[in-house]
């Protein structure tokens, strides 16, 4: 059996690849917040909103996996209802309250604005960190005609855990990440490369059990 300290040595491999995005400080036309349960990427999309100029605020998220039965609401609303408390002028921020997964943030988040006759050319992505590579790459298969660049929470892995007080949760989602990086290259996300050493830690975390949200087959 493998100590904790291995675990999370491999915890936080995993954590500074998928968190590995580059940012960006030019004027964005909007800001699309990937829901969760990690409120504080809230912080982060009214944070990007302020910073990059952008027009509108785009909340997604119904609940998800990791949220359905857990929040009281659809993760877009609560992203909503902060941003506003944070300044985001109510009438700059669109709710898109269906999706269950990435792929859906995005492609239900672009009918939405299409619905107003919005076409955004640039666009920045908030999200959770260890999310912030993933969410690029499916952003770019799913709405190519947009630029994206990502904001994420900038903090190490260690204060990650010691925030969010769900050590378990954090490792499981980040197992089920990595995989999908490869599982869905070329079809719900464009393709990135994942470097072997990192992909030995994700298969030594799916054997001690950190496997609840890993694809079968």
């Amino acid at each position: 059996m493998r100590t904790r300290e291995e675990i999370l040595a491999d915890g936080g491999m995993l954590f500074a690849f998928l968190s590995e995005t580059e940012e960006c400080s030019k004027q964005a036309d909007f800001v699309l917040a990937m829901g969760g349960s990690d409120l504080q990427v809230a912080d982060t999309a009214a944070r990007a909103f302020f910073q990059r100029g952008a027009k509108w605020l785009l909340c997604t998220g119904g609940l998800g996996k990791d949220t359905a039965g857990v929040l009281p609401e659809a993760e877009s609303v609560l992203y909503a209802k902060r941003c506003i408390r944070l300044g985001v002028p109510r009438e700059c921020i669109l709710i898109e309250d269906r999706s269950a997964n990435s792929g859906e943030n995005f492609r239900f988040g672009r009918m939405l604005l299409e619905e107003r006759g919005i076409r955004p050319e640039t666009g920045v992505i908030a999200a959770k960190p260890y999310m912030g590579k993933r969410a690029w790459a499916t952003a770019a298969k799913q709405w190519p005609e947009v630029r994206w660049t990502v904001a994420c929470q900038q903090v190490t892995f260690k204060e990650y855990l010691e925030e969010r007080k769900d050590p378990e949760t954090i490792l499981n989602l980040m197992v089920g990440d990595l995989q999908r990086l490869r599982a869905y290259a070329g079809t719900f996300q464009e393709p990135v490369e994942v470097p072997e050493p990192v992909w030995a830690a994700f298969q030594r975390l799916a054997a001690d059990g950190y496997n609840r949200f890993v694809l079968p087959g």
